[in-house]
């Protein structure tokens, strides 16, 4: 017997000899703080272990400790919070690298260009300061008219007044408007009979002359016309190009607020190249998700196909866009009643309009969802989410849409509540730019939609209601790239003004966080590798200087990120 004892003995002692031989050690382990998973079945840990760029055990110090090698790196939080690393759902890196160089004219919080005149300001004291030549053409972005002063946009003469020689465009903070003065008219080749292209719009006064002001289609050709024509600085051999460079500090700008996953929104243009190049250089530090845009991209759309979902170096083809209407602060999304205050020119029936007809928008979809390419749908006005669902529906109907695509429908701003369901039973993706309510909201309550349809921009409580996955974004460089004010904007629903825009559709802290992290991650069709801290998913994380589930709400804008880290590697770290 004692002998049997002691063989049995021998026995256990190698099983957890070999247990503890076959154990990881783990390159890093976090502790001391607050680790929220983003895990329904463990939603807070005490520690966790990372190996080779992913995470091996997620759980109690205690256990984690027994990861711990020689050269484990052993990181104490010292009471700061870390999370999945936040998933961008839709923004615009390219555009936003695009803007490096041009003049900044955002006003508050972001800014302080909050009139017409220190728009004129902020222009000539750059012209002044860089002795730029009488002809260079001049690039502002992010005037606002709902935020400034005469809550109108300027005109034509009014950047006359700041260069009569000098091209100037301004590019207003939706991206969907610009106004140009004369000299970039001629630049351009722009002339007083030109006609309205498909999907844009010419402003024009009274007497039928061009003010100056681009809408939508007639903005962005401008604008890639401009791009096209402006020469590439000289660079010195070897140097990366101006592009690139300003590519590399618009992807800083996005890991300094602590996204591990980048999104570029409507590649167009030269986009899709300047990724493809930053990428065989090694230089995306984060994963990047890119959409094309499929109308600029039509004729070799079938050219994407191979890099559909697949992920090289760092860079993955997500699906392409579609831009079905324009902007509701800048009045140009398309809705069923009329804006409650018109935009000027514009008669009191005016309601915005759309991009595409139904039999545009049907036949380009269908030949997306029928190659198993999924989409991502601007829809800001209610007409236009009310084409979405239409088409979409009928193509699901025909078997052509399957819900396993994960179509997403950007902002959903001015939604009715009778299009939950209708999202609910078509199978798309809302994706709510909560922002909206605080940076916009008053804006929406005065003069946009008045107060019973502004209550309702964003739904997220009436979406989780009925059991609908929604993701949050910040549409950047509408909005810097902050994740966390649409976190705020969504748990709070507080204006500018500190008015409760539509208190019955305020989310919880937590369900805004899985917005921007688990449900992201599902919109990309991630899930089982991103979105939360769980064994064997990568190791994209952000840490914050406070934890968000216990902070007062209306203090949730003010939180920092510390650090941010891409599969295990700090890509951003606070001095």
């Amino acid at each position: 017997m004692k002998t049997m004892t002691k063989y049995l003995f021998f026995l256990l002692s190698i099983f957890i000899l070999g247990c503890k031989s076959n154990r990881q050690i783990g390159d890093t382990i976090y502790f001391g703080g607050n680790i929220i998973t983003m895990e329904e079945e463990f939603p807070e840990v005490e520690a966790l272990v990372l190996k080779d760029g992913k995470i091996i055990f997620v759980g109690g110090r205690k256990e984690a400790e027994t990861y711990i090698g020689e050269n484990t790196l052993q990181i104490d939080l010292k009471g700061k919070t870390l999370l999945p690393g936040f998933i961008d759902a839709h923004g615009h890196i390219t555009s936003r690298a695009g803007m490096e160089e041009a003049i900044d004219l955002s006003p508050g919080p972001y800014g302080t260009v909050n009139s017409i005149p220190d728009l004129q300001k902020a222009l000539i004291t750059v012209i002044q300061q860089t002795k730029m030549g009488p002809t260079v053409p001049i690039l502002g972005n992010g005037y606002d008219d709902a935020i400034m002063q005469e809550h109108r946009h300027p005109t034509r003469q009014e950047l006359d007044a700041v260069s009569r020689t000098n091209p100037i465009i301004v590019i207003h903070a939706s991206g969907h408007a610009s106004v140009v003065n004369s000299a970039m008219l001629t630049f351009l080749g722009i002339s007083e009979d030109i006609e309205d292209p498909e999907g844009g719009h010419y402003g024009r006064t009274k007497d039928n002359r061009l003010n100056g002001k681009l809408e939508e289609n007639a903005s962005f050709a401008a604008l890639v016309k401009l791009t096209e024509m402006m020469p590439n600085p000289i660079q010195a051999r070897g140097e990366l190009t101006q592009s690139l460079k300003d590519f590399v500090k618009a992807q800083d700008e996005w890991l300094s607020y602590g996204q591990t996953t980048i999104c570029d929104g409507r590649s167009m243009g030269v986009s899709v190249g300047l990724l493809k190049e930053a990428a065989s250089k090694n230089l995306l530090k984060a994963d990047v998700i890119y959409f094309p845009d499929f109308e600029a991209n039509k004729a070799d759309w079938e050219s994407f196909k191979p890099n559909y979902m697949k992920y090289e170096k760092r860079l993955k083809f997500g699906g392409f866009k579609f831009s079905d209407d324009g902007s509701p602060q800048g009045k140009t999304a398309w809705l069923t009643e009329p804006y409650l205050v018109p935009p000027e020119g514009q008669s009191a029936d005016y309601k915005g309009f759309p991009i595409f007809s139904d039999e545009t928008l049907y036949n380009d979809l269908k030949t997306v969802f029928s190659n198993h390419i999924t989409a991502q749908l601007h829809v800001n006005g209610d007409a236009a989410i009310d084409q979405a669902i239409r088409v979409i529906g009928k193509l699901k109907m025909e078997g052509i849409y399957k819900p396993e695509l994960r179509v997403t429908l950007i902002h959903v701003q001015n939604s009715r509540p009778d299009h939950i369901a209708k999202i609910k039973e078509i199978g798309v993706i809302p994706s709510y730019f909560s922002s909206h309510v605080y940076l916009w909201g008053d804006w929406h309550y005065e003069s946009v939609f008045g107060p019973k349809r502004a209550a309702f921009i964003s739904p997220a409580q009436s979406a989780k209601k009925a059991g609908i996955l929604f993701t949050i974004h910040h549409d950047s460089p509408v909005t810097p790239p902050d994740l966390m004010t649409g976190v705020y904007a969504a748990v709070n629903r507080t204006t500018r003004t500190g008015m409760v825009l539509g208190p019955d559709e305020r989310i919880d802290v937590r369900d805004a966080l899985k917005a921007i992290t688990i449900n992201a991650a599902y919109q990309y069709q991630e899930e089982n590798d991103k979105g939360s801290l769980k064994r064997g998913k990568l190791a994209d994380l952000v840490i914050l200087d406070q934890n968000p589930l216990t902070i007062h709400p209306k203090k949730l804008r003010e939180i920092k990120v510390v650090e941010t880290i891409k599969e295990g590697k700090t890509v951003f770290k606070r001095e």
